[in-house]
């Protein structure tokens, strides 16, 4: 293997593990779910997407043309990550789970809370 290719795996990996060290730290260290939220949805994302990018360098030269594999797991995570994110603090906004003192905009969240939904014969 080539000692620029090693390279580049190597950082890729290392960039990797640091997000997701991270991600885990805060995931941990973090509060409440609302502050909780952007760990994994942010640092750990990028951090799996490191390690995928090293993966896709090597198989791609393990196999003497490019592996898309890796690429197309990025792209599920990119799109599937934020909307798990937004469904579970929908979730606990409605489970009335108490956010931290410090979260901001707390008047908010009873606002969000008890608004109704619009008619269905609105929608067109």
């Amino acid at each position: 293997m080539p000692f620029y290719l090693e390279i580049i795996i190597s950082v890729s990996l290392l960039t990797g593990g640091v997000f997701l060290l991270v991600g885990s730290y805060g995931l941990v260290r973090l509060p409440d779910i609302y502050m909780r939220l952007h760990s994994p949805t942010k640092a750990s994302t990028l951090g799996i997407t490191g390690v995928l990018i090293a993966s896709m360098f090597f198989q791609s030269h393990l196999k003497g043309f490019l592996s898309i594999q890796e690429l197309l797991i990025t792209l599920f995570l990119f799109i599937t990550a934020p909307v798990a994110a937004n469904m579970i603090a929908k979730t606990a906004l409605h489970h009335s789970n108490k956010p931290a003192e410090k979260t901001q905009n707390q008047a908010l969240m009873d606002t969000i809370r008890d608004r109704e939904s619009p008619p269905s014969n609105s929608i067109k």
